[in-house]
């Protein structure tokens, strides 16, 4: 590690919390899809900040929406009404299935929000939640439980009651697993911790099905695949399901925290003042720049140019796994989140590919412990594409 990010390792860690496996970089710009380390080393982001900055670093209509809000109004509290929240949320249920928002910070508290919505509808005797092998939900503890990865429920036992996990597409077992305590089923439509595996069409329209024989609701995740990542503005309009609650955030600020519950007016109506809360959520500041990035995603021509590049990038993994087939299988996703699947051979070599990619100045993420991850801000161009291939390939030769 060179001299500047090196002194700044040095200080962070002496002074924060070591929860997270950090790489050898200290970033201090961003423009694009390019990122720029304390040692002035450029990056090609193909993570956006896993999924968070669809937009790009920097995007200018973004950045004059906070400095313009942040110079008339940053704070108040949800006990006033402000224009921008309001603005945000007209927004989103004018481009989806809902009519009511809670806002929030976070995907994990957007959760949190959907979870006790389920909850208080269904009634104090029916509170269980059914989540799938393999999700991430978020890490408080509540949404936590509700991830279906038990190695981030270890040390935090006992995990809060009324979460299962059913096998990932058995729709058999998940059946015989509703009790008359059960309230609701929870699913990502395409699993991107736990390896960019997006589920069958026919499985959620069954798990929809299922919702509606036995009057439980049905909570959709889309923190990872909405606001445009797989190619329409939320991944639910082109599988054919509708939610009852769904949740968003990552991509909604395009890097300033923010997140969303969305639902039916009916349901909301259960929430009524002092059932729940949030001191910042849908700050004015956030949600000001929330309301710049839908705006730019739902221009005409945006969402099919991400279609395009995602099959463009879809095409040159899969040629990719062809020329290395002792190291890969194929690739999957939806959009522009994309994983290469890699072999048992593969996967030994998953987190090593990753760090070799960073040397080149190309940054992923081994997703699931099976896939290699692709994240790119949607604004990536085909050449971005071809340097992210081109380092790939030039890695999967090496390894």
């Amino acid at each position: 590690m060179s001299d500047e990010n090196a002194n700044w390792a040095r200080r962070s860690d002496d002074v924060i919390i070591g929860t997270y496996a950090r790489y050898p970089a200290t970033m201090v710009k961003g423009e694009g899809c390019v990122l720029t380390d304390a040692d002035g080393k450029q990056y090609l982001d193909c993570l956006a900040g896993i999924a968070v900055c669809s937009l790009g670093h920097c995007h200018p209509a973004v950045t004059d929406a906070i400095c313009a809000q942040a110079r008339e109004l940053v704070h108040v509290s949800n006990l006033y009404y402000t224009a921008p929240q309001t603005e945000l949320a007209e927004i989103l249920t004018a481009n989806s299935f809902a009519d009511r928002v809670f806002l929030a910070n976070s995907g994990a508290e957007a959760n949190e929000a959907a979870i006790k919505l389920a909850r208080i509808c269904a009634g104090p005797d029916r509170y269980g939640v059914i989540s799938l092998a393999g999700s991430f939900h978020g890490r408080t503890l509540a949404t936590v439980a509700a991830t279906g990865q038990p190695k981030l429920h270890e040390g935090f036992e006992p995990m809060p009651e009324g979460f299962s996990h059913a096998p990932f597409e058995n729709l058999n077992v998940l059946e015989a697993m509703i009790t008359d305590q059960t309230c609701a089923i929870m699913c990502e439509p395409l699993q991107g911790e736990g390896g960019v595996r997006p589920l069958e069409v026919e499985y959620l329209k069954a798990l929809q099905a299922l919702c509606r024989k036995h009057d439980l609701l049905f909570i959709v995740d889309e923190i990872q695949t909405g606001i445009g990542r797989t190619g329409t503005f939320f991944a639910y309009e082109q599988l054919g399901i509708e939610p009852d609650i769904m949740t968003v955030a990552k991509a909604l600020g395009n890097g300033l925290p923010i997140g969303a519950m969305l639902t039916r007016k009916e349901l909301a109506a259960s929430l009524v003042p002092g059932t729940h809360g949030s001191t910042f959520g849908g700050n004015p500041v956030a949600a000001a720049a929330a309301v710049a990035t839908l705006k730019v995603i739902l221009e005409d021509g945006f969402l099919a140019q991400v279609r395009e590049k995602g099959e463009y990038l879809q095409k040159g993994l899969e040629e990719l796994a062809q020329r290395f087939p002792h190291l890969a299988s194929g690739a999957r996703g939806m959009g522009l989140i994309r994983g290469l699947v890699l072999t048992e051979k593969g996967v030994e070599q998953g987190a090593d590919m990753v760090k070799k990619l960073f040397a080149r100045g190309v940054l992923i993420n081994f997703a699931g412990n099976t896939s290699l991850r692709f994240l790119p801000p949607l604004i990536i161009s085909r050449e971005e594409i071809d340097q992210l291939l081109t380092a790939l390939g030039e890695v999967l030769a090496e390894s």
